[in-house]
């Protein structure tokens, strides 16, 4: 026997180009506050970015039981941790957003709260970390869960949270440029659970220092920044951050929460093509939403909330509450309305109708014992089925059809495999056809209506008489 391969090793994760990984540190290390003094001790690992590594927190001297924090560490030559740092240092704090939060009269905001920051040294290298509230899981995680699909109602009020959160970081001088699900967590201390929390500040950007509004300008070197799929057109020509940005990159978030994938999704790797993709698209938002949505309902209030995008100016403040007020129009013509209670269980898939237009034409060839469906004619009322008098005929177990109960009609000629047996049936009529009331006995059963070849219409009428029949009356109407 040859000899058994050695099982493969898992692959260490990579920091980007530029960046580098931090180490792990052992449990229980203790962290100290460069302003206050604080201590804080590490706990066990609980996740790896892509810059650092995250690790549950306590105060020092506090139980080890449920951790309420967590530290994210990174070396003093990365950059996206000391952007993170100033964003919660300038606009993250407690007071400040418990102000803008009581001046909007909201009840909460989804923009986690500064605690702690400092500096440590280990083995001779410099460390930046980071205290920060815990959170629950992720979007992308509940995004998988469902199948890829968000019920529209949870995304309305998944868009609505979202752009308060965003208001709330425009109103204080920053974008985030990297909206995503991943990015996107449930709260964890009570009473926070059904909340949608915003994180990871590492691209946020500070659009208008001094009041002044940054010029828009392309640099090559900054092209497509962000996570690919979701990445503004603005950043990918090199443009720096900025408000309209943000709006498109939610609303690329919330199309792919609702239809599953985008259209750009099959050729992430060439980021020229997903740029082509998204700037063909949003040029002509109608077709967008054909790709999107191929088969079903077409979401009207992201229709709205795109072209509403792309009408922004590069400088320009969006209007929070025009964008707000499409996701709670929605929810009422939904007739519902946004109860906090988030559902992230899976969604069907719509039905396509073209497989319902090959079902019924492929019909014709099927055996008659089984069901069939419906069919409504194009000008009159369906009319009301009347079980005992169904022209269709039920199959024994045996598998030989049973003669209709009905004995007043004259014995028919059914011809089968070539073969002519003689049957009491009552005659099938074309499905959407309109029954006459039988006046007597003698006459004939055959419909007088002339019946259009139309797909489905016919699809229905299996009896060999009948298509003998139909082929005759066909005949004599050409005379």
């Amino acid at each position: 026997m040859p000899p058994k391969k050695a099982a493969a090793k898992p692959k260490q994760p990579r920091a980007p180009k530029g960046h580098q990984l931090a180490k792990p540190f052992p449990e229980g290390e203790i962290l100290v506050d460069t302003i206050f003094k604080k201590r804080w001790r590490i706990g066990k690992p609980v996740g790896q970015g892509g810059f650092g590594v995250l690790y549950l927190g306590f105060e020092d001297g506090t139980p080890a039981t449920e951790p309420p924090y967590v530290i994210k560490i990174e070396p003093h030559s990365n950059g996206p941790l000391f952007c993170e740092l100033n964003f919660y240092q300038r606009a993250a704090k407690q007071d400040m957003i418990e102000e803008w939060r009581k001046r909007h009269k909201l009840k909460h905001v989804g923009v986690p709260r500064f605690i702690s920051t400092g500096s440590h040294q280990r083995n001779g290298t410099n460390f930046r970390y980071l205290v920060m509230e815990r959170f629950n899981g992720d979007l992308q995680q509940a995004f998988e869960k469902a199948g890829k699909r968000f019920p529209r109602k949870t995304v309305c009020m998944l868009a609505i949270r979202i752009l308060t959160i965003l208001e709330y970081i425009h109103d204080h001088e920053y974008v985030h440029a990297d909206i995503k699900a991943a990015n996107l967590l449930m709260g964890y201390a009570k009473g926070t659970t059904e909340q949608v929390y915003l994180v990871d500040y590492g691209l946020a950007y500070r659009y208008i220092p001094d009041k002044q509004h940054k010029q828009y300008k392309e640099d090559p070197k900054r092209c497509h920044d962000g996570t690919i799929e979701f990445t503004s057109i603005d950043a990918h020509k090199g443009a720096y951050p900025s408000r309209r940005g943000d709006i498109e990159v939610l609303g690329y978030c919330l199309l792919q929460w609702l239809c599953g994938r985008l259209p750009w999704e099959s050729n992430l790797n060439n980021k020229e093509f997903v740029r082509d993709q998204k700037i063909k698209y949003m040029k002509n938002i109608p077709s967008l939403m054909s790709a999107c949505f191929p088969e079903g309902e077409k979401p009207d209030e992201i229709q709205k909330y795109l072209e509403m995008t792309t009408k922004l100016e590069y400088t320009e403040k969006p209007d929070y509450n025009k964008l707000r007020s499409l996701f709670t129009t929605a929810l009422k013509k939904m007739s519902t309305s946004d109860d906090g209670k988030f559902d992230f269980k899976a969604v069907k898939s719509p039905i396509k109708k073209s497989r319902k237009r090959k079902s019924a034409a492929g019909n014709d060839e099927m055996d008659s014992t089984k069901k069939r469906p419906t069919l409504k004619s194009p000008t009159r009322p369906t009319p009301e089925v009347r079980k005992s008098k169904s022209p269709v005929k039920k199959s024994t177990p045996s598998g030989k059809a049973k003669s209709p109960v009905k004995k007043s009609n004259p014995a028919k000629k059914a011809v089968s495999n070539g073969d002519v047996k003689s049957k009491k049936s009552t005659p099938v009529w074309p499905v959407g056809a309109v029954k006459s009331p039988i006046r007597s006995a003698n006459k004939a059963a055959v419909p007088k209506t002339k019946v259009k070849k139309v797909g489905a219409s016919v699809a229905t009428q299996t009896s060999p008489w009948m298509k003998k029949a139909g082929k005759k009356q066909t005949k004599k109407a050409k005379e």
